[in-house]
């Protein structure tokens, strides 16, 4: 150990003649605690939300798809399916339609999204299978005793309940696709409900309906064609590259969306919200940063004797600052210490015990998640600690040019 910091650790633990520093001393170590302990839990529990919106779109939705540009179909979508199975990341490939609609039921006229599957692969692409709620995954034809088969329909829970229909109910679907004269009627297809299902997020579970293919393709006169190609990949971090490697492989007009490429604003938005939060509380640690300067200036009036004792002895300006530098930067860093650990304790307590519920039928989960990144605690402790260093810079800098001359004057 230098005698720098040897002297700085003394300075801490010694007696003053005043205990006010001290307290000021104590104050801006619970300050920074404080400050470390709430960035950490705020950025764990936005990183828990975001976690859980992704995962609630992308199990709606897919990590990648192959469309066409403009939306003009895809006819020969099978060979694209199998020239692109190569790619060792792709788990699963599946074809569908989406398209707008209008529904009718006996109480209810409401407009709709529309989305023509394939059952057997839609369910290893999204999580529709996990998210049925009531009734079975059945767009296929409906026999009804006494009434004509219709194909299959599944509904949004929200969706059904404002159409105010139950299992076996029929509905009507009409598509305005390829109306371009006025007048002319929309294709309309009836349907028989098989079930419901529910994501947790409203503008899926209010609008959608799941239909089959072959009943997509003759409600929209799309013929043989589909709008496109999902895919569900091993790592849906790697959409990116993935996307790249297929574009480049299919060529025009063939184009891949990833799931960010899908929802842009929501998690731009996560982004910019977790660094505003990030800026904002670290305004707690800057009051901190305040105290520490204070505590160091009212030290340097206090310790006037022993600095112009040690410049007599041969320290040098650069010891003097360091000394105090030191002082500065032992409170920030016990300071942060203390808040990743008080930090990493609420969060583990609420991942491990559920301690603060959150009311379902507002929030798409029942309680408040969190998913704690060491990329942040590291980035806090970094910023942490060179706030309290800069704080420190100009109290040592002003005890460094002290007099030895003028210090013990009068003593």
């Amino acid at each position: 150990m230098n005698y720098e910091l040897f002297i700085a650790l003394r300075y801490l633990k010694s007696k003053r003649k005043t205990g006010f520093i001290s307290l000021i001393t104590y104050i801006s170590i619970a300050g920074v605690m404080i400050g470390v302990a709430a960035l950490i839990i705020v950025l764990s529990v936005m990183n828990g939300f975001e976690k859980e919106v992704r995962s609630r779109f992308i199990g709606v939705d897919a990590h990648l798809h192959v469309r066409t540009f403009h939306d003009r179909g895809m006819e020969n979508w099978p060979g694209i399916e199998k020239q692109i199975s190569g790619h060792p990341e792709i788990q699963a490939t599946s074809p569908y339609i989406f398209n707008k609609g209008l529904v009718k039921s006996r109480e209810q006229t409401t407009g709709i999204l529309v989305r023509g599957i394939d059952p057997e692969s839609a369910v290893k692409v999204t999580e529709i299978g996990k998210n049925m709620v009531y009734g079975v995954l059945n767009v296929g034809p409906v026999e009804s005793e006494g009434e004509t088969t219709l194909p299959g329909v599944i509904l949004g829970f929200n969706l059904a309940d404002k159409l105010v229909v139950t299992l076996g109910d029929k509905i009507t679907i009409a598509s305005f696709a390829n109306v371009a004269q006025f007048g002319q009627m929309p294709q309309m297809m009836q349907f028989r409900v098989t079930g419901y299902f529910q994501t947790g997020l409203f503008e899926i579970d209010d609008n959608f309906a799941y239909i089959s293919i072959e009943s997509a393709q003759r409600l929209f006169h799309m013929g043989d064609k589909v709008n496109g190609l999902e895919i569900r990949l091993d790592d849906y971090e790697k959409a990116e590259i993935v996307a790249k490697r297929i574009t480049d492989q299919l060529g025009y007009p063939y184009r891949v969306v990833t799931w960010q490429d899908m929802n842009p604003n929501l998690f731009a938005w996560m982004k910019i919200e977790k660094w505003a939060a990030f800026v904002i509380l670290s305004l707690i640690i800057m009051v901190a940063a305040f105290n520490i300067i204070s505590t160091l200036i009212m030290m340097t009036m206090e310790k006037t004797k022993e600095i112009g004792i040690l410049k007599s002895m041969g320290a040098t300006t650069g010891s003097i600052r360091r000394i105090f530098t030191f002082e500065g930067l032992f409170v920030g860093v016990v300071g942060t210490i203390l808040g990743n650990l008080v930090g990493y304790g609420l969060c583990w307590a609420q991942q491990s015990y559920k301690l603060f519920a959150l009311p379902s039928d507002v929030y798409i989960i029942s309680w408040l998640p969190v998913l704690m990144k060491w990329g942040d605690f590291f980035a806090i402790s970094i910023a942490a600690v060179l706030i309290t260093f800069l704080a420190s810079v100009y109290p040592a800098a002003h005890a460094a040019k002290l007099d030895p001359v003028e210090a013990l004057r009068y003593e």
